[in-house]
C-alpha cells in the first residue's frame, strides 16, 4: 500500500475511446503523471501527420522521460488527403513495429498507441496484430490505446476504459480550432 492505495505491479491496459475531443489529451495527462512518478513514457501516434501541435513542443521539456513518435501520414481519405491508401497502411504497420521494438527495448514503462483504434477502424491495422502487442507486453509496462470506436475485444481486455463523449463543440458553430487547445 502506498498512500492508502494498492500499488499494482502488473501491466495495466487503459482504453480511451469515444466521439468527443480529449482522448489524446487524457493519455497525455496519464503520461505527465507517470513522468512525474519517475517513469519513462513513449507515445506512438498513428494517423496524425507531420503537422505540429503543442504536445510536440512539450515533449522537449520532458525529454528524455517522455517522447512522441509520429508514424501517421495524416487523415486518411479526408481533408484533402491525396496519398495512396497503401502508403497509409505501410505507415501504420511501420508504426506498430516501431512500438513493438521500443516495447521490447526495456526503455519505457508506459506505451501509448495514440489513434490506434482509428487505424484499426480504417483497415490500416489488424485487431490481432495490436492485440498481440498488448498480450506480449512486459509486466512492468502500462499501455494506453486511444481513438474512436474501440473494438470490443480491447474493451473486454482493458483494466480501465474511459469514453469521451461530445456534448458540445465550438466547431459546430463554425469556429476554427485554437492553437494550444485543439492542437
Amino acid at each position: 500500500m502506498k498512500g492508502g492505495f494498492l500499488c499494482y505491479t502488473f501491466l495495466v491496459l487503459i482504453v480511451i475511446t469515444g466521439n468527443g475531443k480529449g482522448k489524446t489529451t487524457s493519455a497525455l495527462g496519464q503520461a505527465l503523471r507517470s513522468v512525474g512518478d519517475g517513469k519513462k513514457v513513449l507515445m506512438v501516434q498513428f494517423i496524425k501527420g507531420p503537422w505540429r501541435s503543442g504536445e510536440d513542443d512539450s515533449q522537449k521539456l520532458l525529454a528524455p522521460n517522455f517522447k512522441i513518435i509520429k508514424t501517421g501520414l495524416g487523415f486518411v481519405g479526408i481533408l484533402g488527403d491525396t496519398l495512396p491508401r497503401e502508403d497509409h497502411i505501410n505507415a501504420a504497420k511501420k508504426g506498430l513495429e516501431l512500438a513493438r521494438a521500443e516495447m521490447k527495448s526495456g526503455n519505457w514503462q508506459m506505451l501509448i498507441l495514440d489513434e490506434v483504434h482509428n487505424a484499426i477502424q480504417l483497415g490500416l491495422l489488424e485487431i490481432a496484430d495490436v492485440m498481440d502487442l498488448v498480450t506480449n507486453a512486459p509486466e512492468h509496462m502500462d499501455i494506453i490505446l486511444t481513438g474512436r470506436d474501440a473494438h470490443q475485444v480491447f474493451i473486454d481486455k482493458a483494466d480501465i476504459v474511459s469514453e469521451v463523449k461530445e456534448i458540445k463543440h465550438i466547431y459546430n458553430s463554425g469556429v476554427k480550432g485554437k492553437k494550444g487547445v485543439e492542437w
